[in-house]
């Protein structure tokens, strides 16, 4: 018996997953988060496809020694910056050097992420999780998008997860001081609303040559959540660890969404691993998604300049993008 649509993430984790031989020899991909697991993959698989890489991590020791390691072993540039996701000067300071350094972008990933168990504010006084994995991503891509337009053909992917089935987001209740704070639905609650602003953009940048799709990437063994406490970190390497597969697929799924010639103009669609899939209900409320887009600005001081996507003609909208960058 076949799945309602809703619950065939449950089948699709079982699917033959999609590959592709294409190169990207040249293309410059901006990935955070990549110093392991996911991000360590995805990178690897790119270096590999002849891709030139922009690694924004939070370790730069942990960078620098992945940067000699890919240099090594593929022969491709690799440049290394520092920023740590939950203060956002830091990725005001990373989007900053990549357009002073790089003429283009022709991919960004944003893959950095995190998982609490106990509810913690960031120096901004947001809710950590919130700040890391829905508004850095969210600034960042912002920052970049200009520059991202006028290298076109360009691609973004947000590394989401189907963790955004558990819920828990609340507009009311943001950084979780009215409610009794729950990882997973914390952790929902950011991707949820990383979500709603793929929508929102992905309508936008209709016919600008620039696409934006999110992705599960997979019931993969990670370095998430081992920032938590003894007992979580134990639950989680040695009875969590067992079951899950290797995160190589996820590179492998990561680069066929970046890569795939038959890729170029999908946009605004999630994929569970290379997989198009239905996300929850919840996850596809366009007038939530207004709403959050407009939090999401608040939240992060975006500038009038840059402010609303969703309202403005989309070539209204990358003119202006353009002028507002350019007086960074």
């Amino acid at each position: 018996m076949k799945l309602p649509e809703e619950l065939q993430f449950i089948e699709n984790n079982r699917m033959v997953q999609k590959t592709t031989t294409a190169r990207v020899d040249g293309r410059i991909c901006v990935l955070t988060g990549a110093t392991s697991g996911v991000g360590y993959q995805a990178a690897r698989r790119l270096a590999q496809g002849g891709a030139s890489l922009v690694l924004v991590c939070r370790n730069l020791e942990k960078a620098d020694r992945m940067q000699s390691e890919l240099e090594r072993e593929y022969g491709v540039p690799i440049r290394t910056l520092q920023a740590d996701f939950s203060v956002f000067q830091d990725v005001r300071r990373a989007a900053a050097t990549i357009l002073e350094e790089f003429p283009r972008i022709d991919v960004l990933i944003n893959n950095a992420g995190l998982h609490n168990t106990k509810r913690l504010l960031a120096e901004s006084g947001i809710e950590m999780v919130f700040h890391v994995n829905h508004l850095s991503s969210f600034l960042f891509t912002r920052l970049l998008l200009p520059r991202m337009l006028e290298s076109a053909p360009a691609r973004i992917l947000q590394v989401n997860s189907e963790g955004h089935r558990f819920g828990g987001l609340d507009l009311d209740d943001l950084d979780w001081g009215k409610r009794r704070y729950r990882g997973l639905q914390g952790y929902g609650a950011s991707k949820i609303a990383q979500l709603l602003t793929v929508w929102e953009l992905a309508d936008c940048l209709q016919g600008s040559g620039v696409t934006i799709n999110a992705m599960h990437p997979g019931n993969v063994r990670t370095m998430i959540g081992m920032n938590n406490g003894l007992l979580y970190r134990w639950y989680q390497r040695y009875l969590l660890w067992p079951i899950l597969k290797d995160p190589v697929i996820s590179g492998e799924a990561i680069y066929y969404l970046a890569a795939a010639p038959e890729m170029a103009e999908v946009t605004g669609r999630f994929f569970n691993l290379t997989i198009d899939e239905k996300p929850a209900r919840h996850a596809l409320d366009r007038s939530l998604g207004k709403q959050v887009w407009k939090v999401s600005e608040e939240l992060t001081c975006l500038r009038a300049e840059d402010a609303p996507l969703y309202i403005l003609p989309c070539a209204e909208l990358m003119s202006q993008i353009i002028r507002s960058t350019n007086e960074l």
